[in-house]
């Protein structure tokens, strides 16, 4: 192997290492859901920013994140843990639900511009 491939390929894990550095800086949230309960049922999060979302199910049911306004869904089985990256939304507010206990009231995501000190 050539002493320039050798580098470059140094250089790309050297990289690749410091990515989760970056992924750490991100704001992480956490949306636990239990049997047809959504804890917080309302959740401030910032606008115009990158921010993780953990959705924890601690019931004994399946449960299905699903947002029409977020265009994103998620299924989980009776208590696992995923997520999913938001990577970024307008100031306003985005309804979320459980698919699978539409008896469940809606929850919330508000998106708010950070305030100045």
């Amino acid at each position: 192997m050539s002493f320039s491939v050798r580098m470059m390929s140094l250089v790309f894990l050297a990289l690749f290492a410091m990515a989760p550095a970056f992924a750490e800086d991100d704001p992480v949230f956490t949306i636990k859901f239990a049997d047809g309960k959504i804890d917080p049922p309302i959740l401030e999060v910032p606008a115009n920013r990158r921010f993780k979302l953990i959705l924890q199910n601690e019931g004994t049911t399946p449960v299905e994140f699903e947002s029409n306004e977020l265009r994103r869904e998620k299924v989980l089985g009776a208590g696992t843990t995923s997520f999913i990256v938001i990577k970024r939304l307008d100031p306003g507010e985005y309804q979320f639900f459980d698919d699978f206990h539409l008896d469940t009231p809606p929850a919330k995501l508000i998106a708010r511009e950070p305030t100045s000190p």
